[in-house]
């Protein structure tokens, strides 16, 4: 997994896949980049844009075998993630939310019309540099679609604050494949939603 991190995915996607990858400006500064990794880091992304979140939680020999991502600072030093402290164990945003980890489970709860559709995926990378963070999630069985997402904010030199969303996927079997017109544009309205959910006001 990981697949969203290639460089060339835009041109050549995992076969039947549609890729997508769009990158948008949310603000400025660093209580503008404190914010939006944070609130990358603790699922705020999803809630800010009206999904539900239900993290599940992990078997201890899951834990024990997820890799902790390494960061590098401009000179090629590593250092420590902010995702985690020196014990190892994972540190918490503003609102006590742990921080996600590689392997971390959720079930999302997302309007779909009338409804609100389960949809469950699984962290399958964590990006935690210093002035680069982000995480991508793949589906699991019962998701409306198969494929990854991931979402990456960056701190640029002159300060200003970026997204970067990049995706493959298609519908899964069964229904899905019968309402992919109307699957295709909510995608498309939940990209959007998460364009400008970390660009909104900054809470408390």
């Amino acid at each position: 997994m990981g697949g969203t991190q290639a460089p060339d995915l835009l041109q050549y996607p995992p076969r039947g896949f549609r890729p997508m990858e769009r990158r948008v400006r949310i603000g400025h500064g660093a209580v503008r980049w404190e914010y939006a990794w944070t609130q990358l880091f603790t699922w705020g992304l999803q809630r800010l844009s009206g999904m539900g979140v239900e993290v599940a939680e992990l078997p201890g020999e899951v834990t024990a075998l997820s890799y902790t991502p390494v960061g590098f600072d401009a000179e090629g030093n590593p250092v420590q993630p902010a995702t985690i402290d020196s014990s190892g164990d994972a540190l918490f945003g503003p609102d006590g939310t742990p921080f996600l980890r590689p392997g971390d489970t959720a079930m999302l709860r997302i309007p779909f019309g009338p409804f609100r559709v389960g949809a469950p995926v699984r962290v399958v990378l964590v990006i935690d540099e210093p002035a680069r963070k982000g995480f991508a999630y793949g589906t699991l069985k019962g998701h409306p679609v198969s494929g990854e997402e991931a979402w990456v904010v960056e701190k640029a030199d002159d300060g200003s604050i970026w997204m970067t969303i990049r995706s493959f996927s298609r519908p899964a079997s069964g229904w899905w494949r019968l309402v992919y017109p109307a699957l295709r544009l909510s995608q498309e309205a939940y990209t959007r939603r998460y364009e400008r959910a970390l660009a909104g006001p900054i809470g408390p």
